[in-house]
């Protein structure tokens, strides 16, 4: 049920939403001065939402900063949560999202030794192809790629970042024992999901993967000119502060 309600939420909190019902009322009402100030709010929200200045400063107020590789310590697993694979059933073949960088961060630290095994969590974040398990395929990947598999370890039940605390936590208890964990995901995913773990009683120290904010850069263009791609920016954004909150108010976090 938790699930399905936040998908749903989902649907209702993302920008998109906001500007087609801004739109479809524009559209719809009868009086000319209902129309023009919607109108004029679905232009100002537009602009807004495809600021990239605007996007950047908000994003970078909420990402967790990457930490440099010389920082680190040992760890005995890089934590690896999902969310970056998935499977094409017709082409029968992998599929890379996005956040894919959290498993090929994870793949660079194994090789250098900062990590001694790497643990993926994830199930299937699909409600329509749910016997398909991220974990899995992730697992039959880095076997592929020369990842011996001895050194991972693999939970495929949980749907989102609440159960990859849970559901992860007693094959931590079991593998490693008072062991020390990286946490890695999306710098934007780090907050809930470092708020996740230590609510289960895993203490992890973080390390942020794919930047969705960069440097700051005073030109015309990047302060003035609209961009699409600084929408998706404030819906990743917004899409993880209302996951933050809501996992505070159900006690996830």
């Amino acid at each position: 049920m938790f699930f399905l309600f936040s998908k749903i939420l989902n649907f209702l909190v993302m920008p998109l939403t906001w500007l087609f019902i801004l739109f479809l009322y524009a559209m719809l009402t009868r009086q000319a001065a209902r129309k023009r100030k919607a109108l004029i709010t679905f232009g100002v929200t537009f602009y807004i939402l495809c600021n990239s200045f605007l996007a950047n400063e908000f994003m970078h107020a909420w990402e967790i900063p990457p930490v440099a590789e010389d920082k680190l310590e040992t760890y005995d697993a890089g934590i690896v949560l999902s969310g970056i694979m998935s499977y094409h059933m017709d082409l029968k073949k992998y599929q890379f999202m996005h956040g894919v960088d959290r498993l090929l961060q994870a793949v660079e630290l194994y090789k250098k030794g900062k990590i001694r095994k790497i643990v993926f969590t994830g199930g299937s974040g699909s409600i329509t192809y749910s016997f398909i398990k991220e974990g899995m395929l992730v697992k039959n990947f880095l076997l592929r790629i020369g990842i011996p598999a001895k050194d991972l370890v693999i939970e495929t039940e949980s749907n989102n970042t609440h159960e990859n605390a849970v559901f992860t936590k007693p094959l931590l208890d079991k593998e490693f024992p008072n062991g020390k964990f990286l946490l890695i995901t999306s710098a934007y995913h780090m907050r809930r999901s470092v708020a996740c773990f230590e609510k289960a009683g895993i203490h992890v120290t973080p390390y942020s993967t794919d930047m969705q904010s960069g440097k700051r850069a005073y030109v015309f263009d990047f302060l003035f000119i609209p961009n699409v791609n600084a929408l998706e920016v404030w819906e990743i954004a917004i899409h993880e502060m209302t996951g933050y909150l809501i996992y505070k108010i159900a006690g996830y976090a």
